[in-house]
């Protein structure tokens, strides 16, 4: 190799080492990935906070009451160590999922227990996952409004914010 190709290669290296300009920055976490089957029940589990679709294997007597109910006795183990949570008591079992009489048009979940004082976030699970589960039984449209009542009244229709 002459001079003049070593000094080219060296200049090559120094510019490839400094880089384009772009500056380093922290990583960018995102969501735990969803684990499962790609097929069956959805369940609306959080995440850091946020609303995390969960897959489930589908029994074959899949209704939304009894997704509610599975929703309801929170995350599996192998969830939680994925850092799933819910904040949706153990004792909200719901009595029905109905479509009939609604005057939203769409979904109302009757539970045994309280509505009106579940925190948004628990309030935000029900929904979704009712949602889902109607949309995939065909009882309703899958952003369908869903209306939650309980012992103490019912909390305002609403779709699942997350579309």
């Amino acid at each position: 190799m002459t001079r003049r190709e070593l000094l080219a290669g060296g200049v090559l290296l120094t510019l490839l080492a400094t880089g384009c300009g772009v500056r380093p920055t922290d990583v960018i976490t995102g969501r735990p990935a969803v684990s499962g089957p790609s097929q069956g029940i959805g369940l609306y589990l959080l995440a850091r906070g946020e609303l995390a679709l969960v897959l489930r294997p589908a029994p074959e007597d899949a209704s939304p009451a009894k997704t509610l109910a599975l929703l309801a006795a929170g995350p599996r183990e192998n969830e939680r160590g994925q850092g799933l949570t819910s904040e949706v008591p153990a004792g909200l079992d719901p009595v029905s999922v109905t479509s009939a009489a609604n005057p939203s048009g769409g979904l109302t979940v009757r539970t045994t227990g309280p509505a009106r004082t579940l925190s948004p976030k628990a309030a935000d699970q029900v929904i979704c996952t009712v949602a889902d589960a109607a949309a995939r039984t065909g009882l309703a449209e899958s952003f369908a409004p869903v209306t939650v009542t309980g012992s103490d009244g019912a909390r305002p229709a609403r779709p699942c914010p997350i579309k």
